[in-house]
């Protein structure tokens, strides 16, 4: 059983996202700093936070709602990577490969929100 949320392997993949997703937006333009740049990463870092916050909820019924949350967080994160795609902010391979890691986060975080589900019978 996984006690602590360091343990979890969506929280270290969403830490990895986070942490390329702060190496892509050195590239943005000055200009985006307060604009797409400071969105993109606080709806990033929302991701493990959530995970980590619903981890030391004493139910498994908060713990799937944080875990929702995150979910909500990540698709936050993947539209605002699609639009500095579209707009030219970045390397495209870059937002990509970024774009990558997100669809395997959500597809951790849907299957950890389902076995939570699932627990509270």
């Amino acid at each position: 059983m996984i006690r602590d949320y360091r343990e979890l392997d969506v929280w270290r993949h969403a830490m990895d996202l986070v942490e390329g997703l702060y190496r892509i937006t050195r590239e943005f333009p000055k200009a985006e700093e307060y604009r797409l740049t400071s969105q993109l990463l606080r709806a990033a870092v929302s991701v493990p936070a959530n995970i980590a916050e619903g981890n030391a909820r004493a139910s498994r019924r908060d713990y799937a709602r944080f875990v929702s949350i995150a979910r909500g967080s990540l698709a936050e994160t993947e539209t605002l990577l699609v639009l500095a795609k579209r707009v030219g902010l970045g390397r495209p391979e870059s937002i990509d490969s970024a774009l990558s890691e997100a669809d395997r986060v959500g597809r951790m975080l849907n299957s950890l929100h389902r076995s939570l589900e699932k627990s509270d019978l």
